[in-house]
């Protein structure tokens, strides 16, 4: 079965947003900027469905949100960085870290626990919630 198959519904997703899918040694990558959060997390929750644990290694999600003006979020970390990771959930590969203290931009809520964020040298991924309090 190709990958394309295999992730049918994440696929027609990312192309009908105009996104970037390419098949290449058994791993489908998609890239691009999409439109908003909520397109970020249907790819993330459509690619659990399919594969549950992240176990696979076939699927490469390099999708950034285009956001003008989101808001910000303080990193309330007890004393270390917080880590930005690729998709929601502790299983997902760091791509970031933020400093305690930094000031980053929030994008969306993904669910209670996991909010998208961008730091300040552009890196964007997911954070754990609880580490993050609203700036006014």
């Amino acid at each position: 079965m190709a990958l394309t198959d295999k992730y049918k519904e994440l696929v027609d997703l990312a192309r009908s947003n105009n996104l970037l899918v390419s098949e290449s040694g058994n791993v489908l990558k998609v890239e691009g900027t999409v439109p908003s959060a909520d397109v970020k997390d249907k790819l993330w929750e459509i690619y659990k469905r399919i594969d549950p644990h992240f176990k696979s290694n076939d699927l490469v999600l390099n999708v950034k949100t285009a956001i003008s003006d989101g808001g910000k979020v303080r990193v309330i970390t007890q004393e270390s960085r917080l880590n930005i990771r690729k998709g929601p959930g502790t299983d997902q590969p760091i791509v970031g870290k933020a400093e305690k203290g930094a000031i980053i931009t929030l994008i969306s809520k993904a669910n209670d626990q996991w909010w998208l964020v961008r730091d300040n040298d552009g890196e964007e991924g997911y954070c754990y919630s609880q580490y993050l309090e609203p700036v006014q």
